[in-house]
């Protein structure tokens, strides 16, 4: 038996984020992903047309609208590459039997080295000694 195929569109897709999606579904020959650089929004949603899931990231617009144009194009799902849902409405994807799925939680031990690698940033001045190495102005 031949299992459905799924057509998955990613919008906000950034190219480093495309080689791990596509190895991640490479044993999968039933999923096919489709990569937006732009953002969902009113505007966008008409490039989701004739795909099951819309997979969205945190400055996407996810408001009624945007759903009540998912909804009509066939979407059924809408994924979230992050833990946050406060740009998705939620009522409005009940109203239109529209699942989402998001990241439950990100590892406390990432976020925490992410906070240390920040604060040396800070510490070390590492964000502006690019522009600056080549004026030859570093101070440390």
């Amino acid at each position: 038996m031949l299992e459905p195929h799924h057509e998955h569109c990613f919008f906000s897709a950034q190219k480093y984020e495309k080689p791990f999606f596509e190895q991640s579904i490479a044993t999968h020959n039933n999923l096919a992903i489709t990569y937006f650089e732009q953002s969902l929004n009113e505007q966008t949603a008409v490039l989701a047309s004739n795909y099951n899931s819309v997979c969205v990231f945190v400055n996407d617009t996810v408001n009624a609208q945007v759903i009540r144009l998912l909804a009509a194009q066939g979407v059924n799902t809408i994924l979230l590459r992050c833990a946050g849902f406060n740009n998705v409405d939620l009522d409005a994807a009940k109203a239109h039997n529209i699942h989402v799925l998001r990241v439950p939680a990100y590892s406390p031990e990432a976020v925490a080295e992410h906070c240390i690698a920040l604060m040396l940033t800070l510490s070390r001045k590492t964000h502006i000694k690019p522009t600056t190495a080549c004026a030859k102005t570093i101070l440390i």
